[in-house]
């Protein structure tokens, strides 16, 4: 609550540009470096190009639609990971599209909620 005011619920998630093999305790320690203000200063992972550009094809940020399922637009891109707030009642296949993407760019998704990592499933060719 801000100044009286109600915010509006939001769902989050943040695809991470982690090394191969990378934990979820990994995951976790760069999200709490994150939150803390300690940022890779680097080039943006090529795979999080991809998802952001992929992402934002089917669903645009910049400016962001009536029918958006961005809570907060743009969305907030790093070099090591793009945070997502997605509106709460946004359409399963958002999720469904999240989870496809960052498993053919090779990310690994963090559900900052309960600090679960999905590690990307094996696209099958």
């Amino acid at each position: 609550m801000r100044d009286g005011t109600l915010s509006a619920v939001s769902f989050d998630l943040i695809v991470w540009a982690l090394p191969d093999r990378a934990t979820s305790a990994e995951v976790r320690a760069a999200h709490g470096r994150c939150r803390q203000g300690l940022h890779v200063q680097s080039q943006p992972d090529p795979r999080l190009v991809r998802f952001y550009r992929a992402i934002t094809a089917s669903y645009p940020d910049r400016p962001a639609g009536p029918n958006t399922p961005w809570q907060v637009a743009p969305l907030h891109a790093a070099a090591d990971h793009i945070e997502m707030n997605l509106h709460e009642t946004c359409p399963d296949q958002v999720l469904l599209d999240i989870e496809r993407l960052a498993a053919e760019c090779g990310l690994l998704l963090f559900d900052p909620q309960d600090g679960s990592v999905y590690p990307p499933t094996p696209v099958r060719g």
